[in-house]
């Protein structure tokens, strides 16, 4: 039985997820709340995580722990996205296993779903067809994931369930434009561009350049470059939501195992690029680099299943967008700055 006094280890709780998740939790009532960083607990290492596990003795555990980044990243580092999250995620399952621990929510990605499955994603369709190439090392980790909870679940009865987000955003998300993903990255990059002027002189940011000087309001802003052909749709869970399904999850009682957590709702990239950019107050042109590759066609999640079981989300996407730009222009100073 589930008390606002259980203790409750959430894994990678200083992260985006993570972190949504603490305040949503603290929001509720909970007060045993217990998190550590990477620096204080190694989840790589499984004799560090049993460790912690006989010493802190949790009743619940909620893994938002991952190795996490867009496709630039996923292609450059299949191993590490590929084996740092099987590690993590394998040390934490295993050792609540063997702890006893009944209650284990596990946090996984749209991605782990067939790349040219049909539209809209339901749970049954995992394992039915190929990956998506650009991000299939961080899939195929999630999905032993996925089906290790299945299996604890099948076999012992325990409450080990997985929940299955689309593409998230909101506070505490990665802006770096290197490593992040579609929509944060979007957001810096309009809001970075906004800040100065056709024709003045320029400077480098990130992979592109930008030109010396302040602008007005009249003025047109420098042109921003955007992956792919715009033409893709993506589903976007505003990270807030996300963390009152896992409250829900922990509150009740599942009959099934993967349950699909979005808004069921999508739209393609074009759009997203033309609200974040009115959100932000760009006024220049949008280019799109077709020699970039676009993804998965298309990304939408069935959420009937969750719908069924009670819970929806209540964030628009047009109300999440500005609730993140907001977040971003509080803390850009923590971002890495402009260099001439």
């Amino acid at each position: 039985m589930i008390s606002k006094n259980t203790k409750i280890y959430i894994a990678g709780h200083r992260g985006m997820v993570g972190s949504a998740i603490w305040r949503a939790l603290e929001s509720q009532g909970y007060s045993n709340l217990i998190g550590k960083t990477s620096k204080e607990l190694d989840l790589r290492n499984q004799q560090a995580v049993q460790d912690f596990f006989k010493n802190e003795k949790p009743e619940v555990v909620i893994d938002a722990a991952a190795r996490v980044g867009g496709i630039l990243a996923n292609n450059e580092y299949p191993y590490q996205f590929l084996m740092e999250n099987m590690q993590i995620q394998n040390n934490l399952i295993d050792t609540a296993f063997h702890a006893g621990i009944n209650k284990f929510i596990f946090l996984g990605s749209s991605c782990i779903y067939p790349k040219m499955a049909p539209q809209p994603l339901k749970e049954d369709y995992l394992l039915t067809g190929p990956l998506e190439p650009t991000n299939e090392w961080y899939a195929v980790a999630k999905i032993t994931g996925v089906k290790a909870c299945e299996a604890i679940r099948k076999q012992f009865g325990r409450d080990y369930v997985s929940l299955m987000p689309t593409n998230l955003y909101g506070p505490y998300d990665n802006f770096d434009l290197k490593t992040s993903h579609v929509l944060p990255a979007m957001i810096r990059k309009f809001h970075e561009a906004s800040q100065f002027a056709v024709g003045s002189e320029q400077l480098a940011v990130g992979s592109e350049q930008l030109p010396v000087g302040g602008v007005d309001s009249k003025s047109e802003h420098v042109p921003v470059t955007l992956w792919g052909s715009g033409a893709p749709m993506r589903e976007f869970l505003y990270v807030e939501d996300l963390a009152e399904a896992v409250v829900f999850a922990l509150e009740n009682e599942f009959k099934d195992n993967l349950y699909n957590v979005g808004t069921g709702q999508d739209l393609t990239i074009r759009e997203l690029a033309e609200l974040i950019q009115k959100i932000v107050g760009h006024k220049g042109e949008i280019i799109w680099d077709s020699s970039k590759p676009d993804g998965t066609p298309r990304k939408l999640m069935d959420v009937s299943k969750m719908a069924d079981a009670g819970w929806k989300a209540k964030t628009s996407l047009e109300d999440g967008i500005k609730k993140t730009y907001q977040w971003f222009l509080e803390n850009q100073d923590t971002f890495k700055q402009v260099k001439i």
